[in-house]
């Protein structure tokens, strides 16, 4: 029989996150560390719109793009948070969560060969949506000297005649490191001067704790250059939502709907009566997550140091990417046996790119019961190593 699969699919490696929460949930007395997911509910007062609306009968399709009152609250939060203001109507629409918005995003910009530059570590489904898309992946590998930062002339040495996209991923998902505005500022002037374009993953914007979040919208120029994708699963504790939103020039919305259009068609309605409510009334309940999560990083980085681990300090999303370079063991090889042996789930860092060899992702969306309970059996697994 004729192969029934694409050669571009079977080309693609499945997430490497996976393999250790199966391996963990098959075992007793685990702790997972692993999971980007937060462990609050969805406050009561957002659970209570999406409900109502379920009573209210509001269970047909909304417009493609998003309810309108929907994008009109996503410009008014993001005028209140970063300054920069979007048209409702031609501007923003509502995705089936982050990730569609980075996928469509790449499928309207991309013709074949393109390259897009990836920062790694970084999120996982960067590199195979730019593959699928069409494009060529070209991977800067980010320094921990650096505090895994994007510099200029990390960014300057990578660009080619054939590059189109940078993916800006902060705060970024696996290390918490941040981009503040000079940092930004240095990137941008590389981007003008070589005309390129930028989607900017922001779905960690709330989680910043050193001071607010700077977008690289809010810098001249930029907002015409960049597709911000942004969503609820994180600062609202909505994940099983399933929504996000990307913000663009409507040169490019307009193309990214046509694919929604045809893909999605809208996006979960009661999801969208919720997330109304979350902008309108949802800053108290994202600025408390945000003073637990803090309490729980400062309480990793002080036992980290205490345990004599090395670990930059991170300032954004909800992980630590601790070395483990001391310890002669690749990153698969000791999450695999701390896992087995202490009964711990973390990803290794080449989960998020070659580059994140030597390295943990460890997710503090936990309690800190839980983290105190794990970082116990984490000292005695590093005593043993060390002996």
């Amino acid at each position: 029989m004729r192969d029934p699969l694409s050669n571009t699919i079977k080309g693609i490696k499945p997430s490497g996150i996976r393999r250790f929460f199966d391996i963990a949930s098959e075992m007793k007395d685990v702790i997972s560390l692993g999971v980007g997911e937060p462990d609050f509910d969805t406050p009561w007062h957002i659970r209570d719109e999406g409900i109502y609306s379920l009573e209210r009968g509001r269970t047909f399709y909304t417009s493609n793009t998003g309810l309108k009152e929907l994008r009109t609250e996503i410009n008014n939060y993001l005028t209140r948070r970063i300054g920069v203001s979007y048209d409702p109507d031609n501007e923003i629409m509502v995705t089936v969560g982050g990730s569609e918005g980075i996928d469509i995003a790449m499928r309207a910009m991309l013709d074949p060969g393109d390259e897009v530059l990836i920062p790694q570590p970084s999120y996982v489904s960067y590199e195979p949506c730019c593959i699928l898309a069409g494009g060529k992946p070209v991977i800067i590998n980010l320094k921990e000297e650096n505090e895994f930062r994007l510099t200029a002339a990390e960014l300057e040495e990578a660009i080619t005649d054939k590059t189109k996209l940078l993916v800006l991923p902060f705060p970024n998902n696996p290390t918490g490191a941040i981009m503040e505005r000079s940092d930004l500022e240095a990137v941008a002037a590389v981007i003008e001067k070589h005309d390129l374009y930028v989607i900017s993953d922001e779905i960690y914007s709330e989680l910043s704790y050193k001071g607010d979040h700077v977008s690289i919208t809010q810098l001249p120029g930029m907002r015409d250059r960049t597709v911000l994708i942004n969503g609820f699963s994180k600062a609202y504790a909505m994940t099983g939502w399933r929504l996000g939103y990307a913000c663009a020039p409507s040169v490019i919305l307009k193309q990214m709907l046509k694919i929604h259009q045809f893909a999605i068609m809208c996006a979960p309605t009661t999801s969208q009566y919720a997330a109304v409510e979350a902008l309108k009334n949802g800053d108290e309940d994202v600025a408390q997550m945000r003073d637990a999560y803090n309490q729980r990083r400062r309480f990793l980085m002080e036992s980290f140091k205490e345990m004599g681990l090395q670990c930059f300090e991170p300032y954004g999303a909800f992980y630590v990417f601790p070395c483990i370079k001391e310890f002669g063991l690749s990153s698969e090889d000791f999450a695999m046996r701390f896992v087995r042996e202490e009964h711990v789930a973390v990803v290794p860092g080449t989960a998020f790119g070659d580059c994140g060899e030597g390295y943990l992702r460890i997710s503090y969306a936990y309690s800190i019961e839980a983290l105190r309970a794990a970082l116990e059996r984490m000292e005695k697994f590093i005593k043993k190593l060390r002996a």
